[in-house]
């Protein structure tokens, strides 16, 4: 399989932008990421995915898990906080109850300590999106960012708070607790340079967040797609999209929204270096790597 670059550092306007990268690695089959997809559709596409976006021992889509660390003028902003240590994902062993300090090493050869961060930006609350959010101390989960204003879609809250599972009393419910979260509508403006922008169906409040400095514009997309073989069929539904049909409009008027704008386009779970243009392509679209 080729490799491609890590790029985790760069500039947009007088804004910086790293990802800080968790793990990246196979994950689970097309077939089963996609339950629609055509079998004859994931072969047509199967010789270019392999060289990096699937992996050719496995059959897996690689997929990483990250964060985007934003440093403005006025804050230092962390997007999702990936899933964390000691956290039940029981639904996925490789997650559940992990002890590994990538992550937060990672973070700390950025120049960033848990302290700096003034935002924590949740594009949805789930276990591979909100885990660092808390840190188990003592025997009880604590804010991992004890100077940060968790800020989540008050939809998207709702809604995980109706669900009940550990994800909402692990990472969320302490936060709150903590008299750290702030509840904001789905188009919340943090100021000038970042705001929330609707973007429901892979869970009823998930938000994308919009970055511009300088002219120069970018949006991390959270789990609009997960795959760029969506951008090739919009149409396919995730596994785990909780309304599949709004998730294919959702990400359908995304994919043209960003075609025509130019914007540089981060996501959450496209292979390394995760970020690129969205470009038009007969009668669909595809994904261009910076």
């Amino acid at each position: 399989m080729a490799e491609r670059p890590d790029l985790v550092h760069f500039a947009l306007g007088d804004i910086t932008v790293q990802r800080i990268v968790e793990s990246e690695e196979p994950f689970l089959t097309l077939p089963q990421l996609f339950a629609e997809a055509p079998p004859e559709a994931i072969e047509r596409h199967r010789h270019w995915l392999e060289r990096w976006a699937l992996c050719p021992e496995t059959g897996k889509v690689i997929l990483p898990v990250q964060s985007y660390l934003v440093r403005t003028g006025r804050h230092t902003i962390l997007i999702d906080s990936c899933v964390g240590n000691d956290k039940s994902v029981e639904w996925h062993p490789p997650w559940h109850q992990r002890r590994d300090r990538t992550w937060t090493d990672k973070l700390a050869a950025a120049g960033v300590q848990p302290e700096d961060i003034d935002y924590v930006l949740c594009t949805h609350l789930h276990a591979d999106h909100c885990g660092w959010n808390t840190t188990l101390r003592d025997g009880r989960w604590v804010p991992t960012f004890p100077n940060a204003r968790y800020v989540m879609a008050k939809r998207e809250y709702e809604h995980s708070q109706r669900e009940a599972k550990p994800i909402f009393t692990e990472n969320v419910l302490p936060i709150v607790a903590a008299g750290q979260a702030v509840l904001v509508d789905m188009d919340h403006a943090l100021d000038d340079e970042v705001w929330l922008e609707p973007t429901p169906g892979h869970t009823p409040g998930h938000v994308a967040v919009r970055l511009a400095s300088g002219g120069a514009r970018a949006v991390m997309c959270g789990d609009i797609m997960h795959s760029p073989i969506q951008c090739v069929y919009p149409e396919w539904a995730f596994v785990s999209d909780q309304d599949p049909e709004r998730a294919r409009k959702t990400r359908r008027k995304f994919l043209e929204s960003e075609c025509e704008s130019g914007d540089l386009v981060l996501t959450a779970h496209f292979p390394s270096p995760s970020m690129g243009h969205i470009v038009a392509k007969e009668d669909a679209f595809r994904f261009r790597y910076i």
